[in-house]
């Protein structure tokens, strides 16, 4: 199994669990002499399965991104990175918004309001790290794609 189909199958499984969750909410408690529309044991082995099933996977998943290389660095190292300027992006992003702003005034005698950094300044760096963000992903993809899963015990 190639590591992307692996990462696939644990959105699936997590998808899974949280609808098992909610059907086992609606049926747990039913009123005095009804039956539930489903059968609550049944419903709990299911998720017990898929919970196994998913841990299993993530130990793989966790083991091949570590062993993993691409562009110099593992799997991990390149998910933390790209996950790191993710929130450096938004960051940026946040601050060419507020540069951006424009303040009037009613009166001359009002207090103005000046960026002390140009938005253009900053909307150059997220520029820039929005790229990054992207190559990273493209090789995180593509390697996703080449890379046989890792089994574990």
């Amino acid at each position: 199994m190639k590591l992307a189909e692996a990462l696939q199958e644990r959105a699936d499984l997590n998808r899974k669990i949280e609808e098992l969750r909610r059907r086992l909410g609606n049926v747990i408690l039913v009123q005095e002499g009804e039956e539930p529309s489903e059968d609550p044991a049944e419903l709990l082995r299911e998720l017990n399965a898929a919970l196994e099933r998913l841990e299993k996977l993530m130990a793989s998943i966790n083991l091949t991104n570590c062993r993993t290389k691409a562009g110099g660095l593992t799997l991990t190292e390149t998910i933390a990175r790209k996950d790191a300027l993710m929130i450096k992006l938004s960051a940026y992003r946040d601050l060419v918004y507020t540069a951006g702003q424009s303040t009037s005034r009613a009166r001359g005698t009002e207090i103005r309001v000046k960026a002390v950094i140009k938005a253009g300044d900053l909307q150059k760096v997220a520029d820039q790290i929005a790229k990054e963000v992207r190559e990273l992903d493209n090789r995180l993809q593509e390697t996703n794609w080449k890379t046989e899963l890792i089994e574990t015990r």
